[in-house]
């Protein structure tokens, strides 16, 4: 059933829905403007990280090599037949321990013929020392000549010199008696044999018979540039790094696998002269090696403690660039959220952060998230960084409403409607009905 309404009442409704869909427009467009001035005068959003000073241990990984910190070589002093091997390869010898057997008979023979000339010379002595005490008894009553006399006192000096003679003659043979067993210099790990039972050898030839290792105690000798070496010397002078009372760094070892070495060594010393071809110097590291798992010639990387910086300041590796000429630059938001494009110093890296020299203080916001966003001199607005959460936020940040509007402050359209999905007031909506009607 139609409802007649007067043409008065109609067009009195129709003024009032014209006027809700002007007022309307004219919200919408307010605030679209608002809104997106307000968007456009945000300042972008930024994730930094505030410097703070700490103690730092530097150190530094270099290569280097093992060595025993005793190696013998074992060389025959006299020549001959090897008659016997008294070691097993591989095993632990003591000092002094028998390793090879040479023949020796000719030898032998050679101090007994030592021992009968000794005592021919020791015989000789006995009777010019007699006849020199008579001559001088003969002398005083004219019985002989002086010259006779003088003859018997140089022929018992002659007799005592030859029983010195004789007596070296037969050290010399009881040595290279002593030296058909060839011992061990020291103790130590004994590797391969080069001979053989059998085996010719003489005295002191070019091919060592076996090698003898200390293997208890080991050197790691590793290089460092010079330019390291200088800069660690001006930086112990300038007081910046602090090592132990004996003035020693510690030393740690990475094994060739990527394991780390369990026990820790000192640094015993650097050489004194670079090497012209690589000017590097040479470090001497002592580990102990009780359980022999160290071995000479392995390939390590030691990780030298240089000493401790007290007050170092770091940053991360992402928030520095650098400019055309190379430099290291970084961006700073100052007190008053300003961004400065700071120049730094930064000589070394600290796992996956630079360490600070200068250009940089302890409590300034360093920008390491969102740097396309921000320009030096620009206004942003810093935020802790997070290498999680920050690039999401950022993404997922909206801009601020405008204020005195939004959908906060409209009624809720019907679902369904035009006007709940035009965002229409649900008053304009009804008086357009009733006005159709």
């Amino acid at each position: 059933m139609l409802v007649s309404v007067p043409l008065p009442r109609r067009a009195a409704l129709l003024a009032v829905a014209t006027t809700a869909l002007v007022l309307v427009g004219c919200s919408r467009e307010t605030g679209g403007g608002a809104q997106a001035a307000s968007a456009a005068a945000a300042p972008p959003e930024v994730g930094v990280v505030t410097l703070t000073q700490r103690p730092l241990t530097l150190v530094n990984e270099l290569p280097g090599r093992v060595s025993a910190s005793l190696v013998a070589e074992v060389r025959p002093q006299v020549g001959g037949i090897v008659q016997t091997r008294a070691f097993t390869e591989g095993s632990d010898v003591k000092a002094g321990e028998l390793l090879y057997q040479i023949d020796p008979s000719t030898y032998r023979a050679t101090l007994q013929s030592a021992d009968a000339a000794l005592a021919k010379a020791e015989a000789n002595l006995v009777v010019a020392k007699a006849k020199a005490e008579r001559y001088k008894d003969l002398v005083g009553i004219d019985a002989v000549s002086k010259q006779a006399a003088d003859e018997t006192v140089a022929a018992a000096a002659q007799a005592v010199a030859d029983v010195a003679a004789a007596k070296a003659a037969r050290e010399m043979a009881r040595i290279n008696l002593d030296y058909t067993r060839v011992t061990s210099p020291i103790s130590g790990r004994i590797g391969r044999s080069s001979v053989t039972a059998g085996a010719l050898v003489t005295a002191n030839q070019a091919n060592p018979l076996a090698t003898v290792q200390r293997l208890d105690t080991i050197y790691v000798d590793v290089t460092q540039s010079s330019v390291e070496l200088l800069r660690l010397r001006r930086e112990l002078a300038a007081g910046r790094l602090q090592t132990d009372k004996q003035n020693r760094a510690v030393v740690r070892l990475r094994l060739e696998d990527g394991s780390l070495y369990p026990l820790i060594g000192t640094l015993q010393f650097a050489d004194v002269t670079v090497d012209e071809t690589t000017s590097a110097v040479t470090l001497r590291a002592t580990f102990p090696n009780p359980k022999e798992l160290l071995l000479p010639g392995m390939y390590v990387r030691a990780v030298v403690e240089e000493g401790v910086r007290d007050g170092a300041i770091t940053v991360p590796q992402r928030a520095v660039t650098r400019n055309n000429r190379g430099e290291p630059m970084a961006l700073v938001v100052g007190e008053d959220g300003k961004v400065e494009l700071r120049p730094i110093v930064i000589p070394r890296t600290i796992g996956d952060e630079w360490l600070v020299d200068a250009g940089l203080k302890a409590g300034e916001r360093v920008i390491v998230e969102g740097l396309q966003k921000a320009r030096p001199g620009a206004v942003v607005r810093a935020v802790p960084a997070s290498p999680a959460a920050v690039p999401a936020a950022n993404g997922a940040a909206s801009a601020p409403q405008p204020p005195g509007g939004g959908a906060s402050s409209q009624q809720p359209g019907t679902a369904g409607t035009p006007a709940a999905s035009s965002g229409v007031p649900a008053a304009a909506a009804n008086a357009m009905r009733t006005a159709r009607s």
